[in-house]
């Protein structure tokens, strides 16, 4: 890190400006790469490497270079830009390139930089207009960077063999025999192996902290718990803590499930984490066996389904993450989708608090003063489950299939939702679910679906009200009025184009 006028710039940043600042240089003066090497006694490969960052020259080849383009010393070397290369000093004072690690996107941070450097107003207006966006629908840093990952996720079909070999390797050392990964058995590691203690906290006693299921205090090595926690999630949060410890990852969030984002590999680090407690609680290998046999019947059983999440001891939500992780790899099912919906029960608000897409098609995605297309089993699930938690005290969990068909597209998906308390004390229920594009692909791997009597149910749906044409859909809740105003625009385009 090197500190100049109050402002600290990492050594690869010295490279950029000073490659960047070089280029242009040799732009204004009308000297090609080629010219440049030959006047200053280099090579035309170590130019290049140089304008791209890549190299830092020694004193004496900076002195060759600002006689080749007849400037003095000091002037090139130093720091301050001129102003149409002001937005790139802007972006490496910014956290952007320190914090957003940009290879995982396969983007290298000298090419970015290049291309600011080729067209700064224009990009840098890109970027101003981005981060207005943003700014604008209240998009904070912590919203930003869940964001970023979720686009990774989906980049690598969610599945992670270097977290997947890890977590084989933990279990061959702890349970080569396949047992189930225990509660105690975690507990014992964390002590006896990381030296963590786990005290409870009562949410009675400290509400403030009611909402968090776990703090982690580095500095006592103690792992605080919510007392209230069910077995399920104090065992995914041991494991989850555990993951941090046998991964190695020092950057990481110190509470659970609320984060306070302070950098992108905070956020990373705890998807990692994360995937590895959901590798080591629900096995590979386990799992693709057992739905090896379940995709290979007859009719669908929603009883049968929600069985299954429990014979892996899960909660649906980990259960369905876990079957992202291994579908696109072992069955080769990779146009699916996954997303959670929040209610109140008795109320018609649904809330889009989770999204994952490993595909590009048409799916249910977040949406700004829109509403959802409440024939979504996502809804009619959570609006079934709050009716019987008020007829008959049903404080179970309620699992769906649906083949939903979009009306503008006519592309059919099968989804497959698990609604449930979340907050029974408030009234909030959650209903998560995984949603299949039905294709040939899938015909082969889910057998049922061939058949035309499989006990799920069919729908017509679409994306949202205000995009929709069903005029006769009893279940809409806003007007078309996106789907008028297109219409009206291409009445208009016709109406011109019939003037002579």
């Amino acid at each position: 890190m090197i500190k100049i006028a109050n402002v600290s710039f990492p050594t690869d940043h010295i490279r950029l400006l000073f490659g960047l600042k070089l280029r242009q240089l040799r732009l204004d003066k009308g000297l090609s790469v080629s010219e440049l090497a030959q006047a200053s006694g280099m090579s035309v490969s170590y130019v290049t490497e140089i304008e791209k960052g890549r190299k830092y020259p020694k004193t004496d080849k900076i002195a060759a270079l600002a006689n080749a383009m007849q400037v003095d010393y000091d002037s090139l070397v130093s720091l301050k830009l001129s102003k149409k290369l002001e937005p790139i000093s802007d972006l490496l004072r910014s956290n952007f390139l320190t914090e957003i690690p940009l290879e995982l996107f396969g983007i290298d941070p000298a090419d970015l930089l290049e291309l600011l450097a080729e067209a700064p107003d224009k990009v840098s207006a890109m970027i101003r207009t981005f981060m207005d966006i943003a700014q604008s629908y209240n998009m904070s840093v912590e919203r930003l960077y869940l964001t970023m990952l979720r686009s990774y996720q989906e980049m690598y079909d969610n599945h992670f063999e270097d977290i997947e070999a890890a977590a084989s390797q933990f279990l061959s050392e702890f349970l080569p025999q396949g047992q189930p990964v225990s509660e105690s058995l975690l507990t014992n590691l964390l002590r006896l192996q990381y030296n963590i203690d786990i005290h409870q906290f009562d949410p009675v006693t400290q509400p403030e902290l009611a909402q968090l299921r776990s703090v982690f205090r580095p500095e006592s090595q103690v792992l605080h718990l919510n007392a209230n926690l069910t077995t399920n999630q104090k065992t995914f949060i041991l494991a989850r803590e555990l993951g941090f410890q046998y991964l190695n990852l020092k950057v990481r969030p110190c509470t659970y499930a609320w984060v306070e984002a302070e950098s992108f590999e905070q956020i990373l680090n705890n998807y990692k984490a994360s995937y590895f407690a959901g590798a080591i609680l629900i096995r590979r290998e386990q799992l693709a066996s057992r739905l090896e046999a379940f995709f290979q019947r007859e009719t669908w059983s929603s009883d049968d389904f929600l069985q299954l999440i429990a014979d892996f001891h899960s909660t649906p939500e980990r259960f369905f993450y876990r079957l992202s992780n291994i579908l696109p790899r072992d069955f080769g099912i990779d146009q699916l989708f996954f997303y959670r919906f929040n209610n109140t029960a008795g109320q018609n608000i649904f809330r889009l608090t989770k999204e994952m897409h490993l595909s590009r098609l048409q799916g249910p995605r977040g949406m700004v003063d829109e509403h959802h297309c409440r024939r979504w089993v996502a809804l009619t699930s959570l609006q079934e489950l709050a009716l019987l938690q008020q007829q008959k005290e049903f404080n179970g969990s309620l699992c769906r299939a649906q083949l939903s068909q979009y009306a503008d597209t006519g592309k059919t998906y099968l989804i497959i939702t698990v609604a449930h308390p979340h907050q029974p004390q408030i009234g909030q229920n959650m209903s998560v679910s995984m949603c299949f594009a039905v294709n040939d692909a899938l015909k082969s791997k889910m057998r049922f679906l061939n058949n035309p009597a499989n006990g799920i149910n069919h729908r017509i749906v679409n994306e949202a009200c205000e995009r929709c044409g069903l005029f006769d859909c009893r279940e809409r809740v806003a007007a078309p009025t996106v789907l008028q105003k297109r219409r009206q625009l291409e009445a208009m385009k016709r109406g011109m184009e019939s003037l002579k």
